[in-house]
């Protein structure tokens, strides 16, 4: 695990401030009849123009900016002119950037007009496993005390917690070490230390925790077509406690 300065830090937040600024643009453009190719042209145009790259186009051949995930698409899904979003859907957005070095990452899932108050439920209750998540991200909690609450909060709702896509450790690479699962049990894995930063991202179904993959080998959905939400914070441990990069400490 890479530990990082209060510099690096600062350095990440500004990273990951270019990546919610960038979420927040494609959600209010989410719109039925719109393209998620449109809506990965308007991040990619966003991002440059703040001085930033997109982390993930070319990332192990991924060919955009953003990933876009409609439905029972749980991550990974790819833009396209042709998917246009219809009233109704739910949409996850995926995001990182390169600024200075460093990486950025986040993810939201946003309803498209007016959802089904099921779908809602699933989006609210996944919102709320990453916000328990990220309070327990402390100096000597450990590791998998993350991925407890994760499951026993989405568990305690009926929904399944993915269990093939995990978060990350994050830094001058995308992908670094930890791996930080979304189901537990707790008080395994190393001790969380002041300087670590990850990227914490429940993948949370509406039905079963299984999963499949398209043929374009990235796309990946439930098993049972039911829908999927998506939240991801990249959050560093510190002394005062969490610090949710992209937004000011309280």
């Amino acid at each position: 695990m890479v530990l990082k300065s209060s510099a690096e830090l600062e350095l990440m937040h500004e990273a990951n401030a270019i990546v919610l600024k960038t979420l927040k643009v494609v959600a209010e453009a989410a719109r039925p009849g719109v393209s998620t190719a449109r809506l990965d042209e308007l991040a990619e145009e966003y991002i440059r123009s703040h001085g930033a790259m997109p982390a993930f186009k070319g990332y192990r051949g991924f060919p955009a900016t953003l990933c876009t995930s409609v439905n029972d698409v749980i991550v990974h899904g790819i833009p396209s002119p042709s998917h246009r979003l219809k009233e109704g859907d739910v949409l996850s957005v995926d995001c990182g950037v390169i600024w200075k070095g460093y990486y950025g990452d986040a993810a939201v899932t946003v309803p498209v007009g007016a959802i089904s108050a099921e779908a809602q439920a699933l989006l609210e209750v996944t919102r709320e496993c990453l916000q328990r998540a990220v309070s327990v991200a402390r100096p000597g909690r450990r590791l998998s005390d993350i991925g407890e609450v994760i499951q026993t909060h989405a568990e305690r709702h009926g929904y399944g917690v993915v269990r093939e896509f995990v978060g990350h450790g994050i830094g001058r690479a995308l992908h670094e070490e930890p791996q930080v699962y979304n189901f537990g049990p707790a008080g395994r894995g190393p001790e969380l230390r002041p300087g670590l930063v990850l990227a914490i991202e429940p993948m949370i179904n509406q039905g079963a925790s299984g999963v499949v993959i398209d043929e374009d080998g990235w796309t990946a959905r439930t098993e049972d077509g039911k829908l999927s939400a998506h939240f991801e914070y990249s959050v560093a441990v510190t002394h005062n406690g969490p610090w949710v990069l992209g937004l000011e400490r309280t």
